[in-house]
């Protein structure tokens, strides 16, 4: 029985009856150790009944970190599930348990997804509840799967119930990933229900002296109430914390068993999976056989589940044995441990916490142990393992390189703190100029993610120029090229220099990068580099001298934008994204959707970039990707001003300018932009002016947005009366579109030539770009130069000669979905003395009704594809795309996929 838990109890209740209705929900149980999350969490269990599939698993303190253990006995019933995911999926979920060989580089966000995908398919005969304890010691591969799976439920009638240490309680508590999750915090028992819950279990055997001091040390925290009066003749210990008062009571219960029980607790404790069958090997290498588990059974300190594992009354229980026990007999346990395990990287941990002293063998086995790790995409655990390797290492040489390991790992985990720390220790122990580019290149890494470019930068390009080979120079200096984007032209001028100038042979896979990458960034910032590459047949020759891809080739996609070759990017984007998510490489995604919604945009398909920003914000913010959640939100911020959308233009554009977060630097650019476009187009020409001035001269003014804001800023400066203040950006975009050569950037340079004059230029400016956009495939900016023509001819008074641009571009802002610009050409247009058409509410078609998520798994499933294959291809349940299809088809007035297909 649960007293004074009756809210906290409806929510779980709630929880479980939207499962059973189809709908997907998550609950997070946050509070101080024993106050009764676990008790919520059997509450859950038993209000299931028979009608909800239960599977359960808990998180352990343990000093080793056993990659995707957590996740591994949470899935453990699902496993003859797994030949329902798709191909990439299934693999990842293989190799992370152990099932199958993982493959090098495998990425680990992948598992997330595979995990809803299991998940979604443990739910598909019944509705699902899914129940994790002590979140906090979930090891960190099985926690990111977990909260990537939780952040992406929708339909699957799956119920998550994840249970955590308030932050402050130490192990962990305090940076566990849960922001954005339904929060239940649970505090003290009132009054009324403490007084109930001791007598309940101390009965009348308390005086009343002592029953008043245990309810006030108590603080109504339930299991200090169900525990201390066992040790109430300590009481007077009150000056020490609540948690160490509870750990002093099952110290005691422990003190008071025989000592061949003492010794099963703590093999139990020891062994983090608590498998009956390992424990008692164990334990009778120490010569305890399994009658020493009955007198600990007898007081409930321990008991045996369904499944054969161990498990203690509480998790404090577990942590008393742990701190009671001396050095030397920990080590004895876990000697015994990895001795009776089979072949594989427990054994091998359990060994090497047993070890005393340098050993060759074992340091080896813990370094085959890390491969494995890295190979799962497991950087912590593989950091941990590298690091104890080189402890058991004898010789200074290799113990520094398994330190440089470690400190390269623990840079992949995004352990900054200690990949820096390890990087110091294995710095002090070496003179090798290789080690120290290398140990430069991690704390290069760590400053990127904290914001500190410059620093990353020079550590970077100063790495890059030391005595190492050229292969391992051309991949920091393209890192370095990525930091020095945010830093300014120069810096990025003098890596592209340095990187031109490598001596890579033509076999080299990045050669063909360290070749066109200049040749293709250079000319935008005034500095000719010779003929400018087409980056798909650059991506193509990296592929042949064996370049990994897509990861490699990403920065491709951006290189092309710099300098106006959008189609490229378009193109090689689209096709990278393909292949991404053909291979599972999830991490990448979110980059590659960045700038193919870029070109989508820039090509006037606003609806397409909206769709491909909208999928990669989603999928960076589920899977942690700080920088590219704050540019993605930016672009979808542009597309909401465009729109006419203020409330979100101003909220996605806030996320992405967060103060504090180093990612607000990636987004700046862009969010700029956009809250300049908006105020441009609700005719607050002096706030977009102010914007798009700062933008286009600061630091970030060779920035694909900032280049392509110059033309907003030109028309809001002439709107202002002020041209003057377009004049050195003007001149700069006029350099770039004539280095960029194409026929769209020369009409939009027209275009601001016409607004700044001479007068006598402008029409003859304007019909020249107007000329110049037909062909293009631009339709945004070509009615954005009609209109402003349109505008010119009716202050000239030639109103019969401006209806025509004035119309056209009303009716192409209409079928793009900008409303203020729709609007102005509206109020022009009416100026004329001809009513302008009115407004139909559906005037852009099917695609202005759905929400971006809708459209997408419209217009796949147009094609034919099934709700599983959509469901593979957009990382989503099935269920949940059969959702949104019920939901897309009223909207759209039809009521099945063969009108669907007809309608596309």
């Amino acid at each position: 029985m649960l007293y004074g838990r009756e809210r906290e109890q409806a929510a779980v209740d709630a929880l479980l009856d939207g499962a059973r209705d189809g709908r997907s929900g998550v609950l997070v149980l946050r509070g101080e150790p024993g106050i009764g999350k676990t008790a919520l969490l059997d509450h859950a269990v038993a209000a299931a009944g028979d009608g909800v599939r239960v599977i359960r698993a808990a998180g352990v303190e343990y000093e080793a970190e056993l990659p995707f253990a957590g996740l591994s006995q949470l899935l453990a019933p699902g496993l003859d599930r797994l030949a329902a995911l798709p191909g990439p999926q299934r693999r990842s979920l293989e190799g992370a348990f152990g099932i199958a060989e993982a493959t090098g580089g495998a990425d680990r966000l992948l598992a997330g997804l595979a995990t809803l995908g299991l998940l979604a398919e443990l739910a598909a005969e019944q509705p699902l509840l899914c129940v994790v304890d002590d979140v906090q010691w979930l090891d960190p591969p099985s926690l990111d799967a977990l909260l990537i799976a939780a952040r992406r439920l929708q339909a699957e009638g799956v119920a998550l119930l994840l249970a955590a240490r308030d932050a402050g309680a130490g192990a962990g508590a305090d940076v566990l990933p849960l922001a954005g999750l339904p929060e239940l915090r649970l505090t003290g028992l009132a009054e009324p229900d403490a007084v109930r819950l001791l007598a309940d279990r101390a009965g009348g055997a308390l005086a009343e002296p002592v029953r008043r001091r245990l309810l006030d040390e108590a603080a109504g925290n339930p299991l200090a109430l169900v525990e201390l009066p066992s040790v109430e003749a300590d009481c007077a210990s009150g000056g020490l914390a609540l948690t160490s008062r509870l750990l002093m009571a099952f110290h005691g219960q422990v003190t008071g068993l025989p000592p061949a029980t003492q010794t099963l607790l703590l093999v139990a404790a020891a062994e983090e999976n608590g498998e009956l069958e390992a424990v008692l090997a164990a334990a009778a290498v120490l010569g305890v056989d399994a009658g020493a588990l009955a007198p600990a059974e007898r007081v409930r300190l321990i008991t045996v589940s369904a499944e054969r594992r161990l498990v203690f009354r509480h998790p404090l229980l577990r942590a008393a044995v742990l701190q009671r026990t001396p050095l030397q007999q920990r080590l004895a346990v876990h000697r015994a441990i990895g001795e009776v395990l089979e072949e594989g990287d427990r054994r091998t941990w359990h060994l090497a916490l047993a070890a005393t002293a340098p050993d060759a063998d074992l340091a080896d086995a813990l370094e085959r142990t890390a491969q494995r790790a890295e190979a799962r995409g497991a950087h912590g655990g593989a950091a941990a393992a590298y690091e104890r390797a080189a402890g058991l290492t004898p010789d200074r040489d290799g113990a520094t390189r398994r330190l440089v390991l470690a400190a390269e790992a623990a840079t992949e985990e995004g352990k900054l703190a200690q990949a820096e720390a390890l990087a110091d220790r294995a710095g002090a122990r070496t003179d090798s100029v290789f080690a120290h580019a290398l140990l430069d290149q991690v704390r290069a890494v760590a400053h990127f993610w904290r914001g500190a470019y410059p620093a990353a930068y020079r550590l970077l390009l100063d790495a890059a120029a030391t005595d190492i080979e050229p292969a391992h120079a051309a991949r920091m200096l393209l890192q370095a090229f990525h930091a020095a984007w945010y830093v300014g032209e120069e810096p990025v001028a003098t890596v592209l220099d340095r990187l031109a100038a490598l001596p890579l042979g033509p076999e080299e896979p990045l050669a063909p990068l360290a070749r066109d990458l200049p040749a293709a960034v250079l000319p935008a910032l005034g500095r000719p580099a010779g003929p400018v590459p087409d980056v798909r047949a650059t991506a193509g020759a990296a592929r042949r001298a064996g370049a990994e891809s897509p990861v490699d080739l990403v920065q491709l996609c951006g290189a092309a934008l710099v300098l106006g070759r959008d189609h490229e990017t378009l193109e090689l984007a689209a096709e990278l994204a393909a292949e991404a998510r053909a291979k599972g490489a999830v991490g990448v995604l979110p980059t590659l959707q960045f700038f193919l919604a870029e070109a989508e945009l820039f090509h006037g398909r606003h609806r397409d970039a909206e769709i491909t920003a909208a999928e990669g914000y989603a999928l960076a913010r589920d899977t942690g990707q700080h920088q590219w959640t704050s540019q993605l939100g930016a672009v979808l911020a542009c597309l909401a001003a465009l729109a006419g959308d203020d409330a979100r233009c101003t909220d996605l554009a806030a996320q992405a300018l967060a103060p504090g977060s180093s990612a607000s630097a990636a987004g700046l650019p862009w969010a700029q932009w956009a809250l300049a476009l908006l105020d441009l187009g609700r005719g607050r020409a002096a706030a977009a002016a102010d914007r798009l001035h700062t933008l286009t001269t600061g630091p970030h003014r060779h920035h694909i947005g900032a280049t392509r804001a110059v033309p907003d800023l030109v028309e809001a400066a002439v709107r202002l009366g002020e041209p003057e203040r377009a004049a050195e950006p003007y001149e700069r975009f006029a350099r770039w579109a004539g280095a960029a050569g194409t026929p769209w950037a020369e009409a939009l340079r027209l275009r601001c030539q016409a607004l700044l004059g001479p007068a006598e230029l402008a029409e003859s400016a304007y019909r020249a770009a107007l000329d110049l956009h037909e062909g293009t495939h631009r339709p945004f900016e070509q009615a954005r130069t009609a209109l402003l023509y349109g505008e010119w001819l009716r202050r000239e008074r030639r109103r019969t000669d401006a209806r025509p641009y004035l119309g056209a571009a009303l009716e192409t802002f209409e079928r793009v979905g900008a409303a203020p610009w729709a609007e102005r050409a509206r109020t022009e247009l009416t100026a004329t003395g001809t009513a302008a058409p009115t407004p139909v509410a559906a005037a852009a078609g099917v695609l202005m009704v759905l929400t971006p998520q809708e459209l997408q798994i419209a217009r796949l499933a147009a094609q034919g594809l099934s709700n599983r294959d959509i469901a593979a291809q957009l990382f989503l349940s099935p269920r949940t795309v059969g959702h949104h299809l019920y939901k897309a088809y009223p909207k759209l007035g039809i009521a099945s996929r063969t009108e669907l297909v007809a309608l596309f």
